[in-house]
């Protein structure tokens, strides 16, 4: 979710300025959105429930809006050429794989709320329809959940412990956030079993509450993904892991013709290789040190 300013060093999906800007935006958008959702959730014990699907609506709205732009831009990095993706195995797990889960489950999970707010506005029970909505309202969280595990895939392997920090302050909250949708939504499935409801009743407290508190998780890291656009536009990748090699690297072969100039960083690697030492990676060797 929204990692454009962080997933390659080498941003090709627009000019620097309207670049920038977009990242701003997305990043804005999905924080005004889990502000939606919150309120929406919180909407649902008032006296006027109807009001709260509507908000959740909204908020669902803007995060598949928010991940179906950030899908787009990293496809745009390599021409839209899907077949690129089985040479670049994060651009295929993170970049592309990530943004498409997280749009996907935004779509069932708007459509679940939606067929809940069609029913309640009927003013009679249609099974059919409320199986429908309760089948997805898991469904959408599974693909959270699932988009939120890959999504920790993304390594830097010489970032510094700052960038490491701001990396998982994003992915930790989205995680738990997902995870707590979907149990709310498996234990409302279960305890609605049984009972005639239809609309609003069909969604109980304990799913309630624990959509306020994953809008919580969601809404701080939302706030702490504006730092991490913020830092990594500053920083402009110096800290980043070059990541180059794999589609990119092909994409500029079909263009040009030839391999692309091996840059100096680069040959220093290829030097240090060949006098028996290896390029210094502090977050690795850390890692590996502890192992």
């Amino acid at each position: 979710m929204v990692k454009l300013a962080s997933a390659r060093e080498s941003r090709l999906y627009g000019p620097s300025l309207a670049r920038n800007r977009s990242e701003y935006i997305n990043a804005g958008l999905y924080v005004f959105a889990t502000i939606l959702l919150l309120c929406g959730f919180a909407a649902l014990l008032s006296t006027e429930p109807k009001s709260g699907l509507v908000l959740i609506l909204i908020g669902l709205f803007l995060i598949f809006v928010v991940n179906v732009h950030d899908l787009l831009a990293h496809l745009a990095s390599i021409d839209y050429r899907l077949a690129l993706l089985e040479f670049d195995a994060q651009l295929a797990v993170v970049e592309f794989a990530v943004p498409m889960l997280q749009a996907l489950g935004s779509l069932l999970s708007f459509l679940g709320v939606l067929f809940l707010l069609i029913e309640a506005e009927k003013g009679y029970r249609n099974i059919q329809l409320e199986n429908h909505a309760l089948n997805m309202l898991i469904a959408g969280p599974v693909l959270w959940l699932i988009g939120s595990i890959l999504n920790s895939c993304q390594i830097y392997e010489r970032a510094d412990g700052h960038v490491q920090i701001l990396q998982e302050s994003v992915h930790i909250p989205f995680l738990m956030a997902s995870l707590l949708l979907l149990v709310g939504a498996i234990m409302n499935r279960y305890e609605q079993a049984g009972f005639v409801h239809y609309g609003v009743g069909l969604l109980a407290v304990t799913w309630i509450w624990l959509g306020m508190f994953a809008s919580v998780l969601l809404f701080i890291g939302g706030l702490t993904n504006v730092i991490k656009v913020f830092k990594m536009q500053q920083i402009d990748g110096l800290r980043l892991e070059k990541l180059r090699g794999g589609a990119q690297e092909r994409l500029i072969i079909i263009r040009e013709g030839h391999v692309p100039f091996i840059r100096e960083e680069e040959r220093r690697i290829v030097w240090q290789a060949e006098e028996g030492r290896s390029a210094p990676t502090p977050y690795r060797d850390v890692l590996v040190g502890q192992s």
